[in-house]
């Protein structure tokens, strides 16, 4: 036969067992020899067991002799392999749904249980996606250190399109809240890989407390300002008017006391973590906040932060505050601008920013942003976000981010 008219087919390849160096290159020094083509290759390693996918395409008068060679290298390795025959309609198709669209889908939890999988995964499927790979992006648990590295996060990427995005992410949503997991889906395109611009709301998503709520406490007016706030809360007043009465109601409170709140501020678990890994990887952070310029520089000479817009309060010549603040109101509003303008700046597509929060002023901002995540946040603010973190520290956003905690070395542990 001319070797022009030599007729090629495909084969799959399958390889389990016990993973050992140098197992990969033996495999790939018998395909070599017979001139075979890697159409694609794939392996995954589960506490050592490996599981190895090939699929080549070679000339029909030497896939005898590999078949048979790699069986007896198989032997020498002390693994399994299987062969399977693969059709050029088959192998056509598989490659005309490379164009389908393909998403992440992120699932984080203290710790992860089979049930709580099977529920992400069912309505992975009556969406109609395939799942292409799973990806352990947390560390591994210890069984005789319980307490350490109390996190369990998985990263699904899926292919298709979902029959109806609105009734996955509602889906998605309630199986977090019955089940105590969180999830992040994501569409897996360049700007989730290229993310460079990250804003966070700071009371009660950087610092566990309410600096007003602080203030107040120090001036006797704690009541006070707490039912200013519930009433906003409530819907019955907007941000910018609870605001100018609760900071009315500081009049008088010497300014010094700010000093001894910043010192003692209660940072949220994972922050420094967080922190330390975006400044690493080249993130510009900033914060948004309808708190205090204090407070928040005070976070950012801490933590190499490189913007902070707040609320300013007025302080007069016998270093009291004077009940009134200066410039513009950092309402919800105002975080949504600030992010653009921050974007502009950085020259930052807005499809590459993050936004976190957890008070309802903080929605526009996770509106606008590329990946908008309610954290530990109060029920409205859950209900219309996209991603929320409930379960584990600020650092669970890495994961959201894609990293895997082995990427990130010491940065990796807690």
């Amino acid at each position: 036969m001319n070797e022009n008219t030599r007729k090629e087919e495909q084969i799959l390849i399958e390889i389990t067992g016990k993973d050992r160096p140098g197992l990969t290159a033996s495999v790939m020094e018998i395909l070599a020899s017979r001139d075979a083509k890697i159409l694609d290759i794939g392996q995954a390693d589960i506490h050592s067991t490996l599981s190895l996918g090939i699929l080549i395409r070679i000339d029909e008068l030497n896939s005898g002799q590999v078949m048979k060679e790699l069986l007896f290298k198989a032997t020498e390795l002390g693994v399994n392999i299987g062969f399977s025959p693969v059709t050029d309609d088959e192998y056509e198709n598989w490659v005309n749904r490379q164009g389908k669209n393909r998403y992440i889908l992120t699932v984080i939890g203290r710790t992860l249980s089979a049930k709580q999988i099977e529920a992400a995964t069912k309505v992975i499927a009556e969406q109609g996606l395939n799942i292409d790979s799973i990806l352990r992006l947390s560390g591994r648990m210890s069984i005789m250190h319980p307490l350490r590295n109390v996190r369990a996060c998985i990263q699904f990427s899926l292919r298709g399109t979902p029959n109806d995005r609105k009734a996955m992410q509602e889906q998605l949503m309630h199986i977090s809240s019955e089940m105590e997991i969180d999830f992040s889906f994501q569409k897996d395109d360049m700007y989730r890989r290229m993310r460079r611009l990250i804003c966070f709301d700071m009371d009660s998503t950087l610092i566990q407390t309410e600096c007003i709520d602080e203030l107040a406490e120090r001036a006797g007016v704690g009541a006070e300002v707490k039912a200013i706030t519930e009433s906003a809360m409530r819907g019955e007043i907007d941000f910018k008017e609870s605001f100018k009465r609760r900071v009315a109601l500081l009049k008088g409170l010497d300014a010094s006391v700010m000093e001894d709140i910043a010192q003692n501020m209660p940072i949220t678990e994972g922050v420094d973590r967080l922190m330390s890994v975006l400044k690493r990887c080249g993130y510009k952070i900033a914060i948004l906040s309808g708190g205090f310029t204090y407070f928040g520089e005070f976070l950012q000479r801490k933590y190499g932060i490189d913007y902070v817009y707040a609320n300013e309060l007025e302080i007069d010549e016998d270093g009291r505050l004077t009940g009134r603040y200066l410039g513009e109101i950092v309402d919800g509003n105002r975080k949504a601008e600030l992010l653009k303008l921050i974007a502009q700046v950085e020259k930052v597509n807005l499809a590459q920013t993050i936004a976190v929060g957890d008070g309802a002023n903080d929605l526009q901002m996770l509106g606008e942003a590329g990946l908008g995540i309610a954290f530990h946040a109060k029920p409205r603010v859950v209900a219309n976000a996209k991603q929320s973190i409930n379960t584990i520290g600020l650092d669970g956003v890495l994961y959201f981010l894609g990293f895997k905690d082995s990427y990130l070395g010491d940065q990796g542990r807690l």
